[in-house]
């Protein structure tokens, strides 16, 4: 069944290699489909996309709860591994990435979740960085959006990103929103709009029982213009510069090397990890750094893959005494129902991207906005190598959302086919270990509420002997893993910390801009998918010389 016609100019572009476009996209994920469609609406621009991955063919992209099943997937991802180091037992973390049109929009959990605006107002508190302000980005969130809530204040109504609030109908849903209120920690009915704080139903990029990525909602519009084209599987090796500009970039095409000029700007979109590896690829970063791996340094910029940031989390699962969970999808006859509703008419457990419910809740009195963040799921799941297995049993995890620590993007060798090495110092501030501390404690509070008291059996993880601040600290190390939302690695600002501008230009080079997560000079307070699409609308006014929208100020409930 085919989701999609097939686009001949996709397969092949409408651009012979060598020659020229406007405006070079390096890279197909959530930021790159935004500028495609974005700067290609009126006609006057040719744009041309370049993408390392495959098409989005898989059927089970699109199938919400198919999520376990892609994203993990070699085909589609660049599945990088973390360093190893001492602060978590000597453990390399996976850190899958989309390697596919749309980016990690096409294989990461759908949450929509923009992060709490007090964090946007700390990127404008920096110098050259007032137009990051929360109420300036909101318009970009809006503008992007397309809530099944309907437009409001907070929301966007006729946007090309479908976005739909978690409607799985499951007892553990109810009892986890009344343990939010049982506990103090209360509940939101939009943690996207007045309240932006508490339990709540999370917003899912799903829009008709269908997953909407990037891909979906922006670049597959895009390419029925005649002014886009697509080259997909072309592994960039460098950005093309000539007289501190840039020009263009050279890549592999099925075995043999093209170089496609633009004649207005490189926008690089490649994410926290690979866009500053392809900098460093093309001489752009830190001198010393480059001269290890003998590449000539075009641009001495030290910040470059610097600031490395990401959201560590943790995960407490009980057995259900109730057969009320998703368990029984493991079983075969199950599965082929389930997924026979939803290629019948995109509804039923398969419409659902599993986790649909969460929150944003304070785990000490000392932080002004919630430090923490859930995401809930009515299953308990493990993998067994890239086989998943479920149990009757819930699972809760939870977010540090500001960490204090850092790391840092480097090379591992001059070779663009080989993964960089990525280091993020997880719990090396120990500000970090204590947070994660009160989270558990937060955690337990929430899951021995009444509310759970007819569905908790036994604890599964961590063990029941788990008690101590000493052991609790111990279990963190040996399981702590990655929420996958790298990012800050090509900062924003304008010190000698910061990599481009608030116009996200690099510095000391014309005509190169880097657009992603990378460019957030602090990791928000949520999932990155919507506030990286944000940046990029916002972003594509800039390119093309269109006024900002104005300011917004609707009034939020703060606690």
């Amino acid at each position: 069944m085919l989701l999609f016609q097939p686009v001949e100019r996709v397969r092949n572009g409408n651009l012979m290699p060598d020659k020229e476009c406007d405006y070079l996209i390096i890279g197909a994920g959530s930021a790159g489909c935004v500028l495609a469609n974005r700067l290609s609406a009126d006609g006057s621009q040719q744009v041309h996309v370049l993408e390392a991955g495959p098409m989005d063919h898989k059927l089970l992209i699109h199938v919400p709860a198919g999520v376990y099943s892609v994203y993990k997937d070699p085909s589609i991802n660049w599945n990088y591994l973390a360093e190893s180091q001492p602060e978590v037992d000597d453990r390399e973390l996976e850190l899958p990435r989309g390697k596919v049109i749309g980016g990690s929009s096409s294989i990461n959990s759908m949450v929509y979740m923009r992060g709490h605006p007090r964090d946007y107002d700390r990127w404008a508190d920096r110098p050259g960085l007032s137009n990051w302000s929360h109420a300036r980005c909101l318009p970009y969130f809006k503008r992007c959006e397309n809530s099944d809530r309907g437009a409001s204040e907070w929301r966007g109504g006729d946007g090309p990103l479908g976005v739909s609030r978690g409607s799985l109908q499951n007892p553990l849903f109810d009892a986890l929103m009344l343990a939010g209120e049982q506990s103090g920690q209360g509940c939101s009915e939009d943690l996207n709009g007045y309240q932006p704080e508490g339990i709540a139903r999370l917003d899912r990029t799903v829009h008709n029982g269908r997953r909407c990525s990037a891909a979906v909602a922006h670049l597959r519009p895009a390419l029925k213009r005649a002014n886009v084209s697509l080259t997909t599987r072309a592994l960039v090796e460098r950005i093309e510069t000539t007289d501190q500009r840039a020009t263009g970039a050279t890549y592999l095409y099925r075995g043999k090397r093209h170089t496609l000029q633009a004649r207005k700007g490189v926008l690089l979109c490649c994410g926290a990890i690979k866009s500053p590896q392809l900098l460093m690829l093309s001489g752009i970063g830190d001198s010393d750094e480059l001269a290890q791996h003998d590449i000539e340094c075009k641009i001495n910029l030290p910040a470059v893959g610097k600031n490395l940031q990401d959201h560590t989390t943790i995960n407490l699962a009980f057995e259900c005494k109730k057969p009320v969970t998703l368990h029984t999808l493991a079983n075969p006859l199950k599965k082929l129902m389930v997924g026979s509703q939803w290629l019948i008419n995109r509804s039923g457990v398969a419409s659902s991207n599993i986790w649909e419910m969460g929150g944003l809740v304070f785990g000490n009195d000392r932080v002004e906005h919630p430090n923490l963040q859930y995401h809930f799921t009515p299953v308990y799941s493990e993998f067994e190598g890239t086989q998943i297995k479920l149990f009757q049993g819930y699972q809760l995890n939870c977010d540090q959302l500001r960490p204090q620590s850092r790391g840092a993007v480097t090379l591992r060798s001059a070779n663009p086919a080989d993964s960089p090495r990525a280091r993020f110092n997880y719990l090396g501030e120990r500000y970090d270990v204590f947070e994660m501390i009160e989270a558990f404690r937060v955690m337990q509070t929430l899951m021995h509420q009444p509310a759970f008291d007819e569905f908790r059996g036994a604890r599964i993880n961590p063990s029941p002997d788990v008690t101590s601040d000493a052991a609790i600290e111990a279990w963190i190390r040996q399981t702590i893993s990655t929420d996958y939302h790298p990012c800050g690695t090509c900062r924003m600002g304008e010190g000698d910390d910061s990599v481009v501008d608030g116009d996200l230009k690099v510095h000391g080079i014309e005509g190169l801009r880097v657009i992603d997560a990378s460019v957030m000079p602090e990791i928000v307070s949520g999932n990155l998918n919507a506030p990286t699409q944000m940046i990029a609308e916002k972003a594509a006014d800039v390119i093309l010389g269109a006024a900002p929208m104005a300011a917004e100020h609707p009034l939020y409930h703060f606690q």
